[in-house]
């Protein structure tokens, strides 16, 4: 089968310092992720994983190298053309669900598009349809603190996913879910990905997590390679 990229990492460098130490987190890493893939990244914890994830979401900028979708470099977007791109062509979903408490599941779903000024009676039928997906129908009026911890991770995976993205970003998903309820969310993430073709790519300390995934890279001494599971 011919390969079809969605995303391409050349040779990606970031180091941060920390009082006078220059730290070097990547070190002219690179990947390439089919669309429709799913990779798992590993790695220990500080191995800057976290840090990788935040710059294939433009969250943040490399020192050096290049971050291609679909053959575009995000890495010379200005600022508006970087927070324009994530709001069309990314979805994130973190450790911590990051609701806004004030509003309901439906609200919290809808807000992607709302930040684009589209009309509330617009957008409501596409969060409706993905709050069924995530299996939320029964909850799309309750607010965050009525949620369980699952459920909320639930709402913050359809949120991401409200624009319909091209690649899923997700960091830690499961790491803050009790064995049972992270193990839910394995299943509505490989189901989502297989029933909408998202691109999907995964930071993770959870290895049946992993192993849902086409493949899983480990993130060591700032390089990224191959591991088998």
């Amino acid at each position: 089968m011919k390969a079809d990229p969605m995303v391409v990492v050349e040779e990606i460098t970031k180091s941060f310092t920390r009082g006078p130490a220059l730290i070097e987190v990547l070190k002219g890493t690179g990947m390439s992720v089919d669309r429709g893939e799913g990779v798992a990244i590993m790695g220990a914890s500080g191995s800057g994983k976290s840090t990788l994830l935040h710059l294939l979401g433009g969250l943040e900028r490399p020192d050096g190298g290049r971050i291609l979708y679909s053959g575009k470099d995000i890495c010379r977007m200005n600022d508006r053309e970087i927070t324009l791109f994530r709001n069309t062509h990314v979805g994130f979903v973190f450790q911590f669900h990051f609701l806004l408490p004030e509003f309901t599941a439906l609200e919290n779903v809808m807000i992607p598009a709302m930040v684009r000024s589209q009309r509330p009676d617009e957008v409501w039928p596409r969060a409706m349809e993905l709050l069924k997906i995530v299996g939320l129908t029964d909850r799309v009026e309750h607010k965050p603190g009525e949620l369980s911890g699952g459920e909320q991770q639930r709402v913050a995976i359809a949120r991401a996913l409200m624009m319909s993205p091209q690649v899923l970003l997700a960091d830690e998903p499961t790491g803050d879910l009790d064995p049972s309820t992270g193990s839910k969310v394995i299943g509505l993430l490989s189901q989502i990905r297989k029933s909408l073709g998202v691109t999907m790519i995964i930071v993770t300390h959870n290895m049946d997590l992993a192993r849902t995934m086409d493949r899983v890279l480990i993130l060591k001494g700032g390089l990224l390679e191959p591991l088998s599971v």
